[in-house]
């Protein structure tokens, strides 16, 4: 009988002026960006749930080229990200998130807007779900969909978080 061991998941803790956030990936791709000031605990929940029996490895060598990204992004001088993903969902999920991708810096939409994308124009619940379950913030950018009218509803990250993205968007 074969051993099917799964592969490790590489975390690291990433620091940038304020932002203090946990970021993990696969050898395919960034698979995972925390909430804002959250302790390690967060990412091991969403391994155990999205990746169980992976090892968390932390390697922050190996994430480099994804905190670089941030970084740049953080100082305004990245717009849009180039790095590999891993992201697991269903296929709602990932009509969902390539989606989110296609909403330019800076600019925001209704969870309808992202339902009517996708051509499910009635299903802006089961968007706003598909959202919550985003496992890569920030640079899948769940943070520029907002209320119909104009509200900033729920974000995995916080409120907080959300709103400071949007204004380092801003500027």
């Amino acid at each position: 009988m074969t051993n099917h061991t799964k592969p490790p998941i590489y975390w690291t803790l990433f620091t940038h002026e304020v932002w203090s956030i946990h970021i993990a990936a696969t050898t395919e791709g960034l698979c995972f960006i925390g909430s804002q000031n959250e302790p390690v605990d967060e990412l091991i929940r969403w391994a155990n749930t999205r990746f169980p029996g992976s090892t968390l490895l932390e390697n922050e060598e190996l994430l480099r080229p994804y905190t670089i990204e941030l970084a740049e992004y953080f100082q305004g001088s990245r717009k849009q990200f180039s790095i590999p993903f891993d992201y697991q969902g269903t296929a709602f999920q990932q009509d969902v998130w390539k989606a989110l991708c296609e909403i330019p810096y800076g600019e925001t939409k209704s969870y309808s807007d992202i339902a009517h994308q996708i051509r499910r124009p009635s299903a802006s619940r089961a968007v706003g779900t598909a959202i919550g379950e985003n496992p890569i913030l920030i640079t899948i950018p769940c943070h520029r969909v907002i209320g119909k009218n104009g509200s900033l509803t729920g974000y995995r990250g916080g409120i907080e978080m959300k709103t400071k993205l949007l204004q380092l968007e801003k500027h």
